[in-house]
């Protein structure tokens, strides 16, 4: 509360001075806080994550109490994707990056409305088609153990909204009712949804440290460790943190202000978020919605070479494989740049097997200029890359819970858009 109040306090008096002239150049003010005052690329031409009232009115959503302070809180893969009739045996990172406290789930109480639940059992994706029919336009796709609210089942065809995808999908492939509950429960993760339109995150829990990156509000971002200790950033700091970043900070000031602080997971890396800005939810995942886009003739990429199949159409195949680090393989498991290398490799492209690297050999674009299979990149000294696939969207292989996932391109900032060839 102390913070708060002089965080407000802080702000009436830079206020005060900007308006009596006393502050020259207010863009040079330091202000204390984590939201960040003017937009940048997250919001260029209108992509960001932006979500709309349905969306948080959807009957799917998955809402949490707080006891602490008690706030209420293809063809998949074809249409007849594997069933999913096992535990979720994803290996369990012994670092800090994948941890989640179990003290800490245990906080939160899970709350899905809905009026009859689905979940998506399939190993990749799900197709959502406009029609009850495999021969209708695929509009969206669940991947692996999304939610959705059924409205009824007929012939085999369950009509369900997810997100903001309505649609048909096959039945079959639907965990439902008490079963869909149950693995709802078992998935659901503990997120933070951003409550502003962009806001910074830090190396470390100070506003003194530097900034890791800009990430787009609305969104919802992995909880690492909601609730800090001296214990815990020991070890943090011990395996992540740099020397550099250290001496930035004052570690004891710094440990005095964990309960302000928490930490969340983007794509593989940790960074650190203000309380402030943030809701905690739990949630699961939900339908995307796909848009057909016909490929621009000319670019290396683009479409392949002898047919109608586009460099995004190939990609769609492998939504929902998983994220092997340092892996190449499309079904079996890659990471970041292992699968734009491979995407591209397909049409007889070479990339090499690193971001960054990617990076360096591809021509810089607008926003404005980017079009399906642009690559896009993200990260101090860019660590992360993933392929533009249109409608403000990019396909990628993002980390080992999700593995190849589709977000909006603007989930995080990027600091390069390349275009191949």
């Amino acid at each position: 509360m102390r913070k708060k109040y002089f965080n407000i306090l802080a702000k009436v008096l830079i206020i005060s001075a900007v308006l009596t002239g006393t502050v020259a150049n207010a863009d040079k003010v330091k202000i204390a806080t984590e939201q960040a005052i003017a937009g940048i690329s997250v919001s260029l031409d209108g992509f960001a994550d932006k979500k709309t009232s349905e969306d948080e009115k959807t009957n799917l959503a998955t809402e949490v109490a707080v006891k602490a302070d008690d706030e209420a809180k293809s063809d998949a893969a074809s249409d007849s994707a594997v069933k999913d009739d096992s535990e979720d045996k994803d290996a369990k990172d012994e670092d800090l990056s994948l941890e989640v406290d179990k003290e800490e789930k245990n906080q939160f109480k899970l709350n899905l409305v809905f009026d009859r639940l689905g979940m998506a059992k399939v190993d990749t994706y799900l197709n959502v088609r406009k029609k009850p029919s495999e021969n209708a336009k695929i509009v969206g796709k669940m991947t692996k153990h999304s939610g959705c609210n059924i409205y009824n089942i007929k012939k085999g065809w369950a009509k369900i909204v997810s997100g903001d995808v309505r649609g048909y999908v096959n039945a079959e492939y639907l965990y439902k009712d008490e079963a869909a509950l149950e693995r709802a429960r078992e998935v659901a993760t503990l997120r933070a949804r951003i409550k502003t339109q962009t806001l910074n995150v830090r190396f470390l829990p100070s506003t003194d440290s530097r900034i890791y990156d800009l990430i787009s509000g609305g969104t919802g971002y992995d909880l690492a460790k909601l609730n800090l200790n001296e214990e815990w950033m020991n070890k943090f700091i011990e395996k992540h943190a740099k020397k550099k970043d250290l001496k930035l900070v004052n570690k004891k000031e710094m440990m005095e202000d964990l309960d302000n602080w928490a930490c969340i997971s983007i794509d593989d890396d940790l960074c650190f978020i203000n309380k402030d800005y943030f809701k905690v939810s739990y949630r699961v995942d939900r339908a995307v919605k796909i848009t057909h886009h016909k490929s621009k003739s000319g670019g290396k990429g683009s479409s392949s070479s002898g047919g109608n199949t586009s460099i995004v159409d190939y990609a769609m195949q492998f939504l929902g494989n998983p994220y092997v680090w340092g892996g190449v393989s499309l079904t079996n498991g890659c990471d970041c740049s292992g699968f734009t290398m491979s995407l591209y490799a397909h049409y007889g492209v070479a990339l090499p097997h690193f971001a960054a690297s990617q990076a360096s050999c591809t021509t810089s674009v607008s926003s404005s200029e980017a079009r399906p299979g642009d690559l896009f990149f993200y990260g101090d000294g860019i660590s992360h890359v993933g392929m533009y696939i249109g409608n403000g969207q990019i396909i990628h292989a993002s980390n080992s819970r999700t593995g190849i996932i589709i977000s909006s391109a603007y989930y995080r900032t990027p600091v390069k858009i390349g275009r191949v060839g």
